[in-house]
């Protein structure tokens, strides 16, 4: 259904697209939500450890999906930032973060930009060292990333995506921009089976099965132990944009983080912080879109039938 201009949520979506198997589900959601206004993919890195060339295997990842669902050339992609910021006062400059910055610029009252980050915060903090006037325009961040502020979430290893930039993170949480955090103890509990997924979009196509069959090699890759799940923990920022009311949110003040991810005093400056999240509506949502665009896929190339 088209949906008027002026009733589209504006966003970006800054992706270590290539990382897991997760960040594909959402910004394949993302794409497929009519009242979200997609103005740009960005390719993120995710450090060195899994590749010396992270960014740019999220750029393929990202056009690849562009590719299988017949959006190529439609979206923007500008690349992010191939690795994180040397430290808190020097940017990294990228295709990226000036299009964070352009699109804060077009951010006015009751028209916000939105801009969620499934990796690590370097293009936004560039973005904010770039230009410090962008903390002070319409723009929410919302960050899948770091750990509960309760001290509920004791795992031994920081955070992934906190991990892959701390000196951004601090950047961002220091800066005062309206920042809403979807910690791992909430991200890790969107998790789907391998049986649920080949009911619910086994059979959506060329899209449906790719996006089964890379979650299935990623885990044969980086599992020893038997599996058949995942966990899809980037898509609470497509639900938290699609609806955020889907969300439960906490006010708390802005943390530093530590050398080893830890929380320290920072700036005091209100958040948002995610403590639970409608996985019934996350996933519902999705997997009816993924069909629905399968549905009309297939609706398209029918014999006989013209798009």
């Amino acid at each position: 259904m088209d949906m008027p201009e002026r009733r589209r949520r504006r966003v970006l979506i800054n992706s270590d697209a290539k990382n897991e198997a997760d960040d594909q589900f959402a910004i394949v959601h993302a794409l497929l939500s009519p009242t979200l206004d997609v103005r740009g993919l960005v390719p993120a890195h995710f450090g060195s450890r899994r590749s010396r060339r992270s960014m740019l295997d999220s750029r393929e990842e990202i056009d690849l999906l562009l590719e299988l669902m017949g959006m190529a050339g439609q979206v923007p992609v500008a690349n992010g930032a191939d690795g994180p910021i040397p430290d808190e006062a020097t940017p990294v400059d990228s295709p990226g973060a000036r299009l964070i910055i352009e699109e804060s610029r077009l951010a006015g009252e009751g028209d916000p930009l939105f801009v969620a980050f499934l990796g690590p915060l370097t293009d936004m903090a560039s973005a904010i060292l770039l230009d410090p006037e962008i903390v002070h325009r319409e723009v929410v961040v919302i960050w899948i990333g770091g750990v509960a502020h309760d001290g509920s979430d004791q795992r031994r290893k920081i955070e992934f995506n906190l991990s892959n930039d701390i000196a951004a993170a601090n950047v961002v949480f220091d800066s005062g921009i309206e920042v809403w955090q979807v910690p791992s103890n909430v991200y890790r509990m969107v998790s789907v089976s391998y049986a649920e997924l080949d009911e619910q979009i086994g059979c959506a196509g060329p899209l449906g099965e790719y996006l089964i069959r890379q979650l299935h090699e990623w885990n044969d890759r980086y599992h020893a132990e038997p599996i058949e799940s995942r966990s899809l923990g980037d898509s609470p920022a497509i639900a938290l944009m699609l609806y955020p009311g889907s969300g439960a949110f906490r006010v708390r003040p802005a943390p530093r983080f530590g050398a080893e991810g830890h929380h320290v005093p920072g700036s005091g400056n209100p958040i948002r912080v995610c403590e639970a999240v409608d996985v019934r509506f996350l996933m519902g949502d999705m997997f009816a879109k993924i069909r629905r665009f399968a549905a009309t896929q297939r609706h398209t190339t029918t014999p006989g039938r013209t798009s």
